[in-house]
C-alpha cells in the first residue's frame, strides 16, 4: 500500500532552465562575497568543489560539513565571514530570484490533493543547497513547506543524487519501506533509479532530464498534468 509520494522539485514541481537559473544564482552570489577578494571563477572554482565533494559523499559527515570542507581547503581563510555572508545570501536574497524559474499552476493542487487523500509528500531534491534555500524553491512551486513530512538538504542528509543510498536514507528517516512510496521527478538518471530499490516511478518530461539517452518508455512518463492524472488515478 502506498503511503508516500517524493517529488523531485527541481524541474518537477518547480519548471527550471538549469542553466539560466545558475547563471543568475552565481552572479548573486559573487555580487554578496566580492567584497572579500574572490574573482568569479575562484567562486565557481569553490563551489564545483563542494558540490562534487557532496555529490559523492561516502556518508561519513553531513553534505553541509563536507561543502565546507572542501571550501576550506580550496580557500582556507575568513571561514567564519565566507559562512555568515553565505547564511545573510541564502536569507535574504536567494529568496528573490524565483523570477529565474518557470511556474506549475497544477504544483500546488498536486500537493493538495495528495494530502486531501491522506497521503504523506516529500521533497527528495538534491541536498546540495541549505533548507532555507529549498524552502524558498518549494514556495516559488506555489506550495506550502510545511505540507511536506520531510524535506531533503545539506544539513539533514550524508548522500546526494544519484547513490541509491540518498533514498535509503529517506526510507530510513521516515520510516517507509520502498514498496510504500512513489517517486516523481523529471531526471531519468537521478530520480528513476530508484527502480533499483523497488520503488516505483513516474518521469516528468516538460523539462526532461536525460543525460545517458535512455530510452524513457521503460518508464511510466508525461508531462505534468498526465503524471498529476496517472498517479492520483492509482491513489
Amino acid at each position: 500500500m502506498i503511503k508516500a509520494v517524493l517529488f523531485d522539485l527541481d524541474g518537477t514541481l518547480l519548471p527550471m532552465d538549469e542553466e539560466y537559473f545558475k547563471k543568475i544564482y552565481f552572479g548573486e552570489v559573487y555580487k554578496k562575497i566580492a567584497y572579500l577578494g574572490y574573482t568569479l571563477d575562484e567562486l565557481l572554482k569553490v563551489i564545483w568543489y563542494g558540490t562534487k565533494a557532496m555529490i559523492k559523499n561516502d556518508g561519513s559527515q553531513t553534505n553541509e560539513e563536507l561543502f565546507w570542507k572542501s571550501f576550506i581547503e580550496v580557500h582556507p581563510d575568513r571561514l567564519e565571514e565566507n559562512k555568515e555572508n553565505f547564511v545573510d545570501f541564502y536569507s535574504n536574497i536567494f529568496p528573490t530570484l524565483g523570477h529565474t524559474c518557470g511556474y506549475q499552476p497544477l504544483a500546488k493542487d498536486f500537493i493538495k490533493a495528495l494530502k486531501d487523500k491522506g497521503y504523506e509528500v516529500i521533497i527528495a531534491s538534491n541536498p546540495i543547497f541549505p533548507i532555507v534555500a529549498t524552502k524558498a524553491r518549494i514556495k516559488w512551486a506555489g506550495c506550502n513547506p510545511d505540507d511536506f513530512k520531510y524535506i531533503t538538504a545539506y544539513e539533514n542528509s550524508r548522500f546526494s543524487k544519484p547513490n541509491l543510498k540518498y533514498y535509503e536514507e529517506i526510507l530510513e528517516k521516515t520510516g517507509y519501506k520502498p514498496e510504500e512510496v512513489i517517486m516523481v521527478g523529471n531526471d531519468v538518471r537521478e530520480d528513476m533509479i530508484v527502480n533499483k530499490l523497488g520503488i516505483d516511478s513516474y518521469l516528468i518530461t516538460d523539462c526532461l532530464l536525460n543525460l545517458d539517452n535512455e530510452d524513457i518508455n521503460k518508464y511510466k512518463h508525461g508531462n505534468f498534468k498526465e503524471i498529476m492524472d496517472l498517479v492520483l488515478a492509482r491513489l
